[in-house]
């Protein structure tokens, strides 16, 4: 019954922004906000922060902090760069997985095997993957090479031979384009629902389709199977679960191994957009992973909303640096909204008593939001532009912001970080 509700307030919740994105629209005139093109662009870019959060996900889980998702994004782009230029697409998805699984597997002998401190490993995987690639690169793709002779650089691969399948979902954007159309006429609601479904069902990547399912699969995998089971007792208790049986190490192993994978596949999906490789391209995607990971509670769901988020501040970034502005009228009908519902829980309060002896800290949290709102609406009637540097950053402070709202109820696995080894008593 408890899920049932959940998913009605999921629901209820997605109804309830969509309605305030399309208010804002109206009010602000900026059609960007729910356009087909600003959804198109968010999807691409959550792709890769979603299955690096992803990597994250599986490993800490098990009890393994991985803040080196960075480290083997990179080494994913590298190797997918290097074997798709020669074989393909299929062979620069099969290079990239490898060469992320191949940073977690170093991560999981540095941290499983030997103790090392998990955050020192991590930084060690960051600095080590683009040295590692650099040096790659150098050689495999210096000037006289067969590389060099098909457009290599030393910061660049040759372009991946062939094309990655680009499909548009049936009903929804084969034909006539009916969304589009419906979406140009600027309806309230109609339109804007007809600009987010064009949007992410239009020329959609084969890797979007890939990432989106492996969201519900690792959900399916941790918390519905018995391989699952074992994994997260590990990141809870390994002691308990090493006293029932459980192979603690080979589980941790699989886990760091498959965390690399996901964020090398993060990388691949870079190189595919771009179709090349090119040296920084990761641009600090694997660290937004985390952040994302975090602000979910480390479960997919979560994650998946904090991905998209960013995807979409970033998105609208691109698209308009002018929408941006519309984040102020956005937020402050966000704390509006939360002040009437804090007000109402107080005013329906069956007892006196529970109103006076209301936590201070609520009281104080509704204060501040009151301000907020007046703030952030003053701000988006005095504001016309924001500085390019400000906009720029935009995604990075609205993705601090939440993470800092979200941090009161967030849970990390028991054991997460801590220095296991067979046979000790904890």
């Amino acid at each position: 019954m408890t899920r049932v509700r959940k998913y009605h307030l999921t629901l209820i919740g997605v109804a309830a922004l969509l309605l305030v994105m399309s208010l804002v629209r109206i009010i602000t005139g900026e059609n960007d906000i729910t356009s087909s093109g600003t959804f198109n662009a968010a999807l691409l870019l959550a792709v890769p922060i979603g299955l690096a959060g992803l990597g994250g996900l599986w490993a800490e889980r098990a009890g393994v902090v991985n803040i080196g998702l960075e480290g083997m994004m990179v080494l994913g782009t590298w190797f997918a760069g290097w074997a798709g230029y020669q074989w393909g697409p299929v062979a620069a998805l099969v290079a990239g997985l490898l060469g992320g699984a191949i940073g977690g597997l170093i991560h999981a002998v540095a941290t499983v095997t030997f103790g090392v401190d998990h955050i020192i490993s991590g930084v060690a995987i960051n600095l080590l993957g683009p040295g590692v690639t650099r040096f790659l690169s150098e050689v495999l793709f210096k000037e006289g090479t067969r590389a060099s002779a098909a457009g290599a650089g030393i910061t660049t691969s040759p372009p991946i031979s062939g094309s990655a399948w680009t499909p548009s979902l049936p009903v929804l954007s084969d034909g006539p384009d009916l969304l589009g159309k419906l979406e140009s006429t600027h309806w309230f609601l109609l339109s804007d629902l007809a600009g987010i479904l064009r949007g992410l069902t239009h020329d959609v990547n084969i890797l979007v389709v890939l990432a989106v399912l492996l969201l519900p699969l690792t959900y399916f995998v941790l918390w519905h199977t018995a391989f699952g089971l074992r994994l997260r007792s590990a990141g809870e208790n390994p002691w308990a679960a090493e006293s029932l049986g459980v192979n603690v190490y080979l589980t941790k192993y699989v886990a760091v191994v498959i965390s690399g994978a996901f964020a090398g596949l993060g990388g691949v999906f870079l190189v595919f957009v771009s179709n090349k490789y090119v040296e920084g391209q990761t641009q600090g995607r694997g660290f937004i992973g985390l952040a994302t990971m975090i602000f979910g509670n480390w479960r997919p769901g979560g994650l998946a909303a904090g991905a998209s988020l960013f995807g979409y501040a970033s998105g609208l970034q691109l698209r308009s640096s002018g929408a941006v502005t519309t984040f102020f009228l956005f937020g402050a009908v966000l704390l509006l909204a939360y002040l009437v519902i804090q007000v109402r829980r107080l005013l329906a309060a069956d007892r006196p008593a529970e109103l006076a002896a209301g936590p201070a800290r609520q009281y104080t949290l509704m204060a501040f939001a009151a301000l907020g709102m007046v703030v952030l609406f003053w701000l988006w009637l005095t504001v016309e532009q924001l500085p390019n540097e400000f906009v720029f950053i935009t995604p990075h402070v609205l993705t601090l912001l939440v993470l800092l709202v979200a941090s009161q109820r967030l849970r990390p696995p028991k054991a997460d970080g801590v220095r296991y080894r067979r046979g000790e008593q904890h």
